[in-house]
């Protein structure tokens, strides 16, 4: 067997749903849609990178149940989607985290039944850098242990060559802009990749967090997960990028709320990213273009910060407007 039979729940991973957006930034002539990537069973994007990432190893039998130790760096939902995983196959996990995971997420992974460890102090200024000098550490010590790496992996990117084919399949091909928040650069560059294969014209705009080292020197300090990093991972591939869009944590927390007050959807930081990021850039759109927001995850797990009064207020000295009067300064 060359890969890992894929049935039970984790054969609903991908095939998710693409919805319009209608009212959260509305574009003269043009249409939005978000991919609203939740609806995996693990609740996020990561899902599929986490499947791609293990089932041939666990198919050539270089996973053994009962035996085999996976060790990866996550800000959470990797982890989470690596947790399903294990659970299923009966793999040990080790997930090593750091200070920014919600405490939604710590409560997941340890539910799924995940050992967490959480790196508090930085690397060289660098969270990232502590987690995968942890994981080093780790996959010294324990016997049979296993490294994904996320940041590196092929696979991760392959992974999301089908979601670009998704999302092109439910539009006909006709996909004139990308927005798509950027961590490891894995989503970014599976999509980049179907693009180019197919010789779509699709403009992909990377989004990222101000406080992130991707793309620039950061400019503030980055509160929020699952967008941004304190390195460029190597999967970042900058020649597939038309423009990349920075991001505040305060631009990211208004738009999140403003998308529940206006669509009805909760979703994740790097959702909100990707709604703060065609904002910024809808006066440069063209009218008739279709543009699609790719949303990693749902934003259940940033109940006690994004969606927060307290958290917000405590950070930013203030909780965003979203009425009906704020869309017209969401950026």
């Amino acid at each position: 067997m060359s890969t890992a039979e894929i049935g039970g729940v984790l054969a609903t991973i991908g095939n998710t749903p693409l919805v319009a957006l209608d009212r959260v930034v509305p574009l003269a002539g043009s249409r939005v849609f978000a991919k609203l990537e939740k609806f995996n069973p693990g609740g996020s994007v990561k899902d599929r990178t986490a499947l791609n990432m293990l089932r041939g190893e666990i198919g050539s039998g270089r996973l053994v149940p009962g035996r085999s130790v996976v060790v990866e760096s996550t800000s959470g939902n990797l982890g989470v989607g690596l947790a399903q995983m294990c659970a299923y196959f009966g793999l040990d996990l080790v997930c090593v985290v750091d200070t920014r995971t919600t405490a939604q997420t710590l409560a997941l992974l340890r539910a799924y039944g995940a050992t967490v460890e959480v790196v508090t102090a930085p690397l060289d200024g660098d969270l990232l850098g502590a987690r995968i000098a942890r994981v080093r550490e780790l996959l010294a010590l324990l016997p049979d242990a296993f490294w994904p790496d996320q940041y590196a992996n092929p696979l991760n990117p392959a992974a999301h060559e089908h979601t670009m084919r998704e999302i092109a399949d439910a539009l006909d091909g006709r996909v004139d802009y990308l927005f798509c928040a950027v961590s490891t650069g894995g989503t970014m560059r599976g999509c980049a990749d179907h693009i180019r294969r197919e010789g779509l014209s699709t403009k992909l705009i990377a989004v990222d967090a101000a406080g992130s080292a991707i793309f620039h020197v950061p400019t503030e300090e980055r509160r929020i997960p699952g967008h941004g990093a304190g390195r460029r991972p190597p999967l970042v591939d900058t020649s597939a990028v038309a423009e990349v869009v920075h991001v505040t944590d305060l631009e990211c927390v208004r738009a999140c709320r403003t998308l529940v007050a206006r669509e009805a959807i909760l979703a994740g930081g790097s959702s909100g990213a990707t709604v703060a990021a065609l904002a910024k850039l809808r006066d440069r759109i063209p009218p008739g273009s279709r543009c699609v927001l790719v949303f990693p995850d749902d934003g259940n797990r940033y109940l006690d910060t994004i969606y927060s009064d307290a958290w917000v207020r405590g950070h930013f000295g203030e909780v965003p407007d979203v009425t009906a009067r704020a869309l017209a300064t969401i950026s």
